[in-house]
């Protein structure tokens, strides 16, 4: 049996990197040809000309909260905002696309028809998935990609799904027992709560024995406690716009950058590369010609690696997340913009000011939303929680804080979360 998924993740780093640069300027010329948005962004760029990373790091950033406001001002004329080159009868680009998913933001993303679009086979193959397999996926197929990107890279690998989703616990756990998958797909917190309810019901879940997580941190610490429930599990870091970026492999070594993506740290708020070892902005420009973003900033901080993999894989390494660069953050595997926190705010005109806190560890996430409000009639704080549900998607506690008292630092969402 192959460690490697494919012959890429092998070759020389002097081949790959001439291999990327070599389609780089293609790329850009597609861009500036197929999307509004970049043809604006990119006017009077030489495509021909960026052969080189320093040519590619000349070019502008583009920022999630950028891409988000560009498809909220042309929502009407194309939900994408001009930076897709498929889409379907009425848009700019009237065929190509397969689905279309709803991100938080709102932010919508196209699939094209390429088999594993996302490239996630990648990452499941070095988690331990293997043809044959059957995977029990938890992640969400409801409006976000992610159940569909891990999908198609589970079937990429020969792998047959269960599309188990998110929630149903007791569905999802009886589907385990009766299925005996070989391993999960999904977020490290549900697989936690699936192993944790299969111990107090007595359910025999002992098929599960590796898994592909992601969507959300996977601290050391939740890696142990499911090993030592005889589940090993990998992750993966990839975005709803961007596909795979980064895998972990069984040498435990930060992880490696998969092999379509040109990857830069940038120091956060800038477009300048920082020398590897630096903590700053993952930005990463994937050579995908359906939806060819050029220097996406993610927002979350990572620092490049020194060396090569000791699996053999030779592409670059990156540490892991480290956090967010802006104040945008990740709870249960969906982001929350203080765009939301905003709009929040917008629908109680009680409210002054809200911070938004994040809590909690071992994949145990709390959002508490304090409110300055100068007089609190009967059942505000329950309308307000049930705005930050309808907004967020998510659930939160309120709490009510007299006016003046939260901190005067700029914050809108605070991440407190410990990652040990």
């Amino acid at each position: 049996m192959t460690d490697f998924y494919d012959a890429l993740e092998q070759r020389s780093p002097a081949a790959r990197e001439a291999a990327l640069l070599a389609a780089l300027p293609g790329h850009i010329a597609r861009a500036q040809q197929a999307t509004s948005a970049f043809a604006d962004s990119l006017a009077g760029v030489d495509a021909a000309a960026i052969t080189s990373h320093t040519a590619l790091a000349k070019l502008p950033v583009l920022r999630k909260s950028e891409l988000l406001e560009r498809q909220k001002a042309l929502r009407a004329q194309d939900p994408f905002g001009g930076y897709a080159a498929i889409g379907w009868r009425g848009l700019r680009a009237g065929s190509g696309a397969k689905r279309v998913f709803q991100s938080p933001g709102p932010i919508y993303e196209p699939e094209g028809h390429a088999s594993d679009y996302w490239r996630m086979a990648r990452a499941i193959f070095a988690a331990g998935f293997r043809p044959g397999d059957l995977a029990h996926c938890s992640f969400s197929y409801h409006l976000t990609p992610a159940g569909s990107m891990m999908e198609s890279g589970a079937h990429a690998v020969g792998c047959t799904t269960f599309a188990g989703g998110v929630g149903n616990t007791e569905l999802q756990l009886q589907a385990v027992a009766e299925l005996r998958p070989h391993g999960y797909i999904g977020t490290p917190s549900f697989l936690k709560i699936l192993v944790e309810k299969a111990a107090e019901t007595g359910t025999d879940i002992r098929s599960l024995t590796k898994a592909s997580v992601g969507g959300e941190a996977f601290p050391p610490s939740l890696r142990d406690w499911l090993a030592e429930r005889g589940v090993t599990a990998y992750q993966s870091y990839g975005t709803a716009d961007c596909g795979l970026i980064a895998y972990e492999t069984p040498s435990r070594e930060g992880l490696v950058v998969d092999e379509g993506v040109l990857l830069e740290i940038v120091r956060p708020g800038t477009g300048n590369v920082l020398p590897d070892g630096e903590v700053g902005e993952v930005v990463v420009t994937v050579l995908n010609p359906d939806y060819p973003l050029v220097r996406f900033g993610t927002g979350d901080m990572s620092a490049i690696l020194p060396g090569t993999c000791p699996t053999g894989r030779s592409n670059r390494r990156i540490r892991g997340w480290l956090g967010r660069a802006d104040q945008t953050t990740k709870v249960r595997g969906m982001f929350v913009h203080p765009g939301q926190v905003a709009e929040v705010v917008k629908r109680h005109a009680e409210v002054g000011k809200a911070r938004l806190v994040v809590e909690g560890e071992m994949a145990d996430d709390r959002m508490t939303l304090h409110v300055e409000v100068a007089g609190a009639p009967d059942g505000l704080a329950a309308a307000i929680a049930s705005s930050v549900r309808d907004v967020t998607k998510l659930r939160a506690d309120v709490v009510l804080a007299a006016p003046g008292s939260l901190p005067n630092d700029g914050k809108v969402i605070a991440d407190a979360r410990s990652y040990a």
